[in-house]
């Protein structure tokens, strides 16, 4: 199935494409924040970079995409055009079963979290990552 955008138009919208600091992202940024957690934001010594991170506590929040990290892959992966999709969606899937096993084999507690989910229930999203970490973070006061 040929892309019905030029390759020109199709770099474009390729190009503007986040994949860092996205609305998703700043809202859970935002109101980590208001509820007083300290955090850095996609720390590049950490395997995976993850999106929430306190390394001195050794916690990691990831915030997955739904179509870039395969939100239910095998139900909508015969729908792309091309094999070029299903192989860059199957690499970023594999990419992140083996930073989160690297993780946990360093001893960090890994949470993730689907954009779908957070756009959903924002409120109750965040509350589930707060509470994530309040629980791996014993000094952290709620």
């Amino acid at each position: 199935m040929p892309d019905k955008f030029s390759k020109e138009v199709r770099s474009n919208i390729m190009r503007s494409i986040k994949s860092k600091n996205t609305k998703i992202e700043l809202v859970v940024f935002r109101e980590l924040r208001k509820r007083g957690v300290y955090f850095q934001r996609h720390h590049k010594r950490t395997p995976g970079c993850p999106d929430v991170c306190i390394p001195s506590k050794k916690i990691a929040v990831f915030i997955d995409g739904d179509f870039w990290h395969g939100y239910r892959f095998k139900r909508w992966k015969d729908k792309l055009g091309t094999d070029f999709w299903r192989v860059k969606i199957q690499i970023n899937m594999n990419r992140d079963q083996r930073n989160f096993r690297k993780l946990r084999r360093m001893g960090w507690k890994v949470m993730r979290v689907w954009e779908h989910e957070i756009e959903k229930r924002e409120h109750e999203s965040v509350s589930k990552i707060y509470d994530f970490i309040c629980k791996n973070d014993p000094y952290f006061t709620r």
